[in-house]
């Protein structure tokens, strides 16, 4: 099973001090199956809305650091909240749900809650708040601060031009340049080019010189 159900006192060890209680109370409120997901690299978090037959889905990545668990946790409540306002009838990273989620760290900044480097970021991102939750490469970078040490898997941007690195599904790509905000790479098996994030981690395997 790729998920488990969070027992409701066992979320206090995902979360930053402080931050339990004001989350259990959405929680509680609107009946929420929460679930940690073991590590997906494609998504940190996922929601389904409420039907007739089950309450309202949320899974958060498990091997998140407290910080993000917490903010992809918000992320996905502010859909819950956007759907409870305005249903399926606005766009799901809309000009509606940015404002929830803009209200919904402003609650948790307000309180303190955050380390200086990582409140200023968000302050940043209430602004406009990002499709993907930690997308904003600036506030991924200072999110992986509070990683448990140990994990060794550097970014694409910290890899030389040329390098060889394997992604999560073990594929084997060649770091290429960078194109604007993203780096131009190519899959070693097939020769085909994709474009990745330069905060996207990944594992190296050496150098090859054009």
């Amino acid at each position: 099973m790729a998920k488990r159900e969070a027992p409701i006192n066992h979320l206090q060890q995902y979360l930053p001090p402080g931050t339990f209680e004001p989350v259990l109370q959405y929680l509680n409120h609107f009946k929420v199956h929460l679930t940690v997901a073991r590590e997906r690299k494609s998504i940190l978090g996922d929601y389904r809305h409420r039907t007739p037959h089950s309450n309202h889905r949320i899974s958060v990545n498990g091997n998140l650091n407290s910080y993000s668990f917490l903010i992809t946790l918000l992320h996905e409540l502010a859909h819950l909240l956007t759907f409870e306002q305005f249903g399926n009838r606005v766009p799901a990273h809309g000009t509606e749900w940015k404002k929830v989620y803009a209200q919904l760290l402003d609650q948790f900044l307000k309180n303190k809650m955050f380390p200086a480097d990582i409140e200023k970021e968000l302050l940043l991102s209430l602004r406009n708040p990002a499709a993907t939750s930690c997308a904003e490469d600036d506030l991924l970078r200072i999110l992986r601060r509070y990683d448990k040490q140990g994990k060794g898997f550097p970014l694409v941007e910290e890899l030389p031009v040329h390098s060889l690195f394997r992604t999560g599904d073990a594929r084997i790509f060649r770091k290429g340049k960078k194109l604007r905000k993203r780096y131009q790479c190519m899959e070693v098996a097939t020769g085909k080019i994709y474009l990745f994030s330069p905060v996207y981690e990944v594992e190296l395997i050496g150098e090859q010189r054009s």
